[in-house]
């Protein structure tokens, strides 16, 4: 009778805990797709772009690191505080 006791609770005390941090997760990804974004020029890793350049028209087609072609979005004001980022496109 003990271990039945036992290993109810154990389930109980996993689902409680599973369902908050599914809701914490939840509430994280919805407060990030409503903050206000901005394009990034310079900073993409290779294949890591989110849109088109003169050289392609794809997200994640990106061939070199730091490329000044190509952007990324990040939150608003954040691209301003990044070393060698910049709010328009230079010429390569």
């Amino acid at each position: 009778m003990k271990i039945n006791r036992i290993a109810k609770t154990a389930v109980a005390t996993t689902g409680v805990v599973a369902f908050a941090m599914a809701a914490a997760s939840t509430s994280a990804v919805a407060a990030d797709k409503k903050a206000k974004k901005e394009k990034c020029y310079g900073i993409v890793a290779k294949g890591m772009n989110d849109c088109g350049t003169s050289t392609h028209s794809c997200a994640g087609q990106a061939k070199v690191d730091n490329h000044p072609e190509e952007w990324i979005y990040v939150t608003k004001g954040l691209c301003k505080r990044i070393a060698g980022s910049t709010k328009k496109p230079k010429k390569a």
